[in-house]
């Protein structure tokens, strides 16, 4: 089956509301220095727009994490391919992802993180979709509360597919 791209959120609301979380996210680390943390490969895009916009010192780092594979539906299983390169002990860290689905991967991260000592340990994500969580979840700064759809774009991608549109969209099949 063919499936059909429809887009959820355009380029211009993105943009927009990105410059509203860099805003509050450097308003509440202003005076400190903060590490970002982002989640491979989905959360790239959306932390590259993030960093151009903080007023705070700051370093980023990346992990990967997935439980996709290349289905539309999570495992439940985490796979940890590669950690923080360097140490969070003793700092303020900032977990940037795409999506807040299921809640297991942000769960697994933090959880794992904290064995470290990190000052704080906040989250930001730029999608929320409330109606697959299966764990709770404290999430900081949320960029748009979403349906519960396979979105792609904005660095998401399914199968390695259309990473690089410039809006958020869902597939639909088509007859």
């Amino acid at each position: 089956m063919k499936q059909k791209i429809v887009p959820l959120l355009d380029e211009e609301t993105i943009r927009a509301r990105v410059r509203e979380l860099a805003a509050s996210i450097s308003d509440d680390y202003r005076g400190k220095e903060v590490v970002l943390l982002g989640v491979l490969k989905g959360a790239l895009v959306f932390m590259a727009d993030i960093m151009r916009l903080l007023e705070i010192d700051h370093q980023c780092d990346f992990v990967r994490l997935s439980s996709y594979g290349d289905g539309t539906d999570s495992s439940g299983r985490i796979s940890f391919s590669s950690g923080p390169s360097g140490s969070v002990r003793d700092k303020h860290v900032l977990i940037v992802d795409c999506v807040a689905d299921t809640g297991l991967t942000l769960e697994f991260l933090t959880n794992h993180l904290r064995q470290e000592n990190p000052l704080d340990i906040r989250v930001c994500v730029l999608l929320n979709k409330q109606a697959r969580r299966s764990t709770p979840l404290h999430l900081d700064y949320v960029g748009f509360d979403i349906p519960n759809r396979f979105v792609v774009g904005y660095g998401l991608d399914m199968a390695e597919k259309h990473r690089g549109l410039p809006y958020i969209a869902y597939l639909e099949e088509e007859d």
